[in-house]
């Protein structure tokens, strides 16, 4: 029995067949989660020690770093009963998608940094890291993730194409089972 198995046997069965029925948001959450985690540790990591004077640099190279995990974790488990092109297309049109999301998760950092004067001195520290907080890590990321769950969905991943996909593993018979497994 897998993680996500031991946990849909603990749901109520109304909330369960909600979850079977949206696995793939539900698996791209997790994934998004995942990311959030990496994307931020990174970011802060980078903002507070090397690159603290450039602030939307640090993130872009957290996004791209997290846009990798990404990549791998959709296609491998989130997506992985859609698309069937060839990897190198596939990989192709995921980050051409995930530069544009880089774009929307890095202009509301941008704007509250350099158009709202979010920063050291205008504001003390505090205001500065949760307005950094507030407009690279929820706004824009918020912005960034509806973006690519769509574009994911209808040209990276599309379902038309996902029988090849599907047809070259064993079908499965319980919607739920597919739910946990990879």
């Amino acid at each position: 029995m897998t993680v996500v198995d031991s946990v849909l046997a603990r749901v109520p069965e109304p909330v369960r067949g909600l979850l079977i029925k949206h696995r793939e948001l539900l698996k791209f959450a997790v994934v998004g989660g995942t990311t959030f985690v990496i994307d931020n540790g990174i970011w802060y990591l980078l903002k507070l020690s090397i690159l603290e004077d450039k602030p939307v640099t640090a993130k872009i190279i957290a996004i791209i770093i997290a846009t990798i995990v990404s990549y791998v974790l959709n296609r491998e488990w989130s997506f992985r009963t859609r698309g069937g092109r060839e990897r190198h297309h596939e990989a192709a049109l995921f980050f051409l998608i995930s530069g544009i999301g880089v774009a929307l998760n890095s202009a509301p950092l941008y704007i509250s940094r350099y158009w709202l004067m979010l920063e050291e001195p205008h504001v003390s520290r505090l205001v500065q890291e949760v307005a950094d907080f507030a407009s690279g890590s929820i706004l824009g990321m918020l912005l960034a993730m509806f973006f690519r769950f769509w574009a994911f969905r209808r040209w990276v991943f599309p379902d038309e194409l996902g029988g090849r996909r599907r047809g070259s593993a064993a079908p499965v018979d319980d919607p739920a089972e597919e739910l946990g497994h990879s």
